[in-house]
């Protein structure tokens, strides 16, 4: 019986490929708006305020919640990594914020920011209402 065995080929060129990033899972939240701000409750428990990162980017904020990853002595898997991901959540609010005026709070798992509204947005709710 013939037995055709292909031979691996030689790829010369290697490319540099990006590390893996972990996978990270949405968190939940809550928008309230008020009549001079907006806030943002994210619910992202096990974070410490030091792994929290809020970015811009135009109408869009991202927040970027890592835990703080630790290997047990009794180590053992246990598929607990869906469990142990990290928190991202992408959210288009809009050019009517001042972003530069963001406060940030975190409380035992509550992150809680607070956009408030350009002046422009409130004179105009003012007059509208």
């Amino acid at each position: 019986m013939h037995t055709i065995i292909n031979t691996l080929k030689s790829n010369a060129r290697r490319t540099a490929t990006a590390p893996a990033q972990m996978p990270v899972r949405t968190p939940h939240y809550d928008c309230i708006e008020e009549s001079d701000a907006l806030k943002v409750i994210v619910f992202v428990p096990g974070v410490d305020s030091s792994g929290v990162e809020i970015t811009r980017r135009g109408p869009d904020l991202t927040v970027t919640a890592r835990k703080s990853h630790y290997v047990r002595v009794n180590w053992q898997a246990l598929h607990l990594e869906k469990a142990q991901r990290d928190y991202q959540l992408r959210l288009r609010l809009g050019n009517g914020l001042d972003y530069d005026a963001l406060n940030a709070e975190l409380l035992d798992g509550r992150l809680t920011l607070s956009l408030p509204k350009k002046a422009a947005v409130v004179e105009s709710n003012r007059r509208v209402a």
